[in-house]
């Protein structure tokens, strides 16, 4: 399945606590980690909702 590679760009200090939560179940700990994901509908809700403060880069296959 592909991959999608997302990292954390702007912190998330200001924005709504549920924007907060996501950020953490996406996995990010600190600013400018990187992590892979399955690209999944779920993954992309995720990531849609979080656009302002992540980048996205495709991964390609696994």
């Amino acid at each position: 399945m592909a991959t999608i590679e997302v990292t954390y760009r702007k912190s998330a200090i200001g924005y709504k606590q549920d924007q907060k939560d996501t950020i953490r179940a996406l996995g990010f700990k600190r600013l400018n980690q990187t992590v892979t994901h399955e690209d999944t509908p779920t993954i992309r809700g995720m990531i849609y909702k979080v656009t302002h403060l992540v980048d996205v880069k495709d991964g390609g296959q696994a």
